[in-house]
């Protein structure tokens, strides 16, 4: 088992660890661009192969690239699955005006803190165990749009599993996450019918105006109490100015903490009729993520919990987060999942995105640990002892 020893031990890696970072940074893989991905690809697999040992499998699903290690053989106990994201939110080019720098103890660049760095500790912490077996590392490129093409993938080994381990970014101040919000994307069409502004709008459809009054029954569905929220976004409509518009959407996104007020929000999505004769709508979209409930992952960080006071650092935090995560699918399909053990930094998705350079260490010795923790073999019961 990890002792405190193994800090000092572990402070030693830092270099190797920002060296990797540093790599990953200037390699920039946003989602959307296949290409990028790809590379970002191939130095994980390098990167992992010399880490660990091993090169891992490639899984290509629509042109996305996802890798996996397996460690021990087909037939092991279920074990732990460790999972991470390879793609960011950054542009190509970023790195000109947002260079990876270390200064004064913190360390910036594009897709440090969500979640490069965590994919590294990821990384330096199963390559430090004493023993793999059971160990499972899944690292996927398009969480970033949604998993459509890793979510399947993901969930088939979430079920190989007994608990999961999720490498996004820490909550405010290290805190692990232990409660996100579900997610559902909708996009609502309206048809009406384009007619003369300003000969005859009389005989038009205004899908503008439908839009208008939909927008605000739409809005109506979020209850503050149960922390549903129910927010129209980007919309558009019309082609000309002297035109009665023939055509609108808009785009909904919703978040909720249980499963009951996504069903709720998506019935009442689906049930709206248009308010102006003549005009249609069509609902797109649903539920994209389900909710992570704490009863999944509290006993998972009871057990980081006693692992931290092994090591002899500070008690652990929680949080709730309205983002969400593949941890969400993981979490839905019935295994116990905790979140947020990557980096302690903070600026996710923003100009400031930054990492703690100090905190790299003692986050990755808590993951190995962790891990470790949940291999062991459990103690025989009392019942066991007697029957022996």
């Amino acid at each position: 088992m990890t002792t405190l020893d193994d800090t000092r031990r572990a402070g030693a890696a830092l270099d190797a660890l920002l060296a990797d970072v540093r790599e990953l940074v200037e390699c920039e893989s946003p989602s959307v661009d296949l290409a990028a991905v790809e590379r970002s690809a191939d130095l994980v697999a390098r990167l992992g192969s010399e880490r660990l040992g091993v090169a891992p499998e490639r899984i290509v699903v629509d042109g996305v690239h996802h890798l996996r290690w397996r460690f021990g053989p087909a037939s092991a106990r279920r074990g732990v699955l460790v999972l991470a994201h390879h793609d960011t939110v950054w542009p190509i080019g970023t790195l000109v005006s947002a260079p990876f720098t270390v200064a004064d103890g913190v360390l910036r660049g594009p897709g440090c803190f969500d979640m490069i760095a965590g994919l590294v500790m990821a990384l330096h912490a199963v390559a430090d165990l004493g023993e793999r077996d059971g160990v499972t590392l899944l690292v996927t490129g398009d969480e970033e749009v949604g998993s459509a093409s890793s979510r399947r993938l993901i969930e088939d080994e979430a079920r190989r599993a007994a608990a999961v381990l999720v490498l996004e970014a820490s909550a405010h101040g290290g805190a692990l996450k232990t409660a996100r919000k579900g997610t559902s994307l909708y996009e609502l069409r309206i048809t009406g019918r384009a007619a003369h502004a300003g000969l005859e709008p009389q005989k038009g459809v205004n899908a503008t105006l439908e839009l208008a009054h939909l927008v605000q029954e739409v809005a109506a569905l979020a209850d503050d109490g149960a922390g549903t929220t129910v927010t129209p976004t980007v919309a558009t409509s019309g082609t000309t100015a002297n035109t009665v518009p023939a055509a609108a959407r808009f785009s909904v996104d919703v978040r909720a903490w249980t499963a009951s007020e996504q069903e709720r929000v998506d019935a009442g999505l689906r049930e709206l009729q248009p308010v102006l004769p003549g005009a249609h709508v069509h609902v797109g979209g649903g539920i994209n993520r389900p909710p992570l409930e704490e009863d999944s992952s509290l006993p998972l960080f009871e057990r980081a919990q006693a692992v931290a006071s092994r090591l002899g650092m500070p008690e652990l935090a929680r949080a709730a987060v309205g983002g969400a995560s593949d941890g969400n699918f993981t979490a839905g399909v019935g295994v116990p999942t905790l979140d947020g053990l990557g980096a302690v930094g903070g600026g996710a998705h923003a100009d400031d995105e930054h990492v703690l350079v100090d905190r790299l260490v003692d986050r990755t010795l808590l993951l190995r640990g962790l891990i470790e923790e949940l291999l062991a073999p459990s103690p025989p019961t009392e019942e066991h002892r007697h029957d022996h």
